[in-house]
């Protein structure tokens, strides 16, 4: 059993950490996120994949920073807010049906509040 949730930690770090590296060249994909949830699920599966991602020269700053102090960079809130702009503006261009639009709203909205709420240095 304990081999079994090992293996479903490692396979959703493994997700998560490839959809971070996917949401790097993605503007609409948030990369800081899945890195995260990528670093928590390797703490509980793979100290090596862990201590990778924690210590890799690209996302291990922001990874850092979040575990230290909880701080997220202005720019990434900016980044990350502007992009959940542009899925709503595509969202209302493709004349998206007015309940998931709806979703989207709160369910960005509170991701939205979330970031800007947590410290910038």
């Amino acid at each position: 059993m304990k081999s079994l949730k090992r293996t479903l930690w490692l396979a959703v770090g493994l997700l998560s950490m490839v959809l971070g590296f996917i949401g790097a060249f993605l503007p609409l994909l948030p990369t800081t996120p899945f890195m995260l949830l990528a670093v928590f699920c390797f703490a509980r599966s793979s100290e090596r994949l862990h201590d990778w991602l924690v210590n890799h020269p690209h996302f291990g700053g922001p990874i850092r920073d979040w575990n230290q102090r909880g701080v997220i960079a202005p720019r990434v809130k900016w980044i990350a807010v502007g992009s959940m702009l542009a899925v709503l503006g595509v969202s209302f261009a493709f004349v998206v049906p007015t309940h998931v639009i709806i979703i989207q709203v709160v369910t960005l909205g509170a991701v939205a509040t979330f970031l800007l709420t947590r410290p910038s240095h």
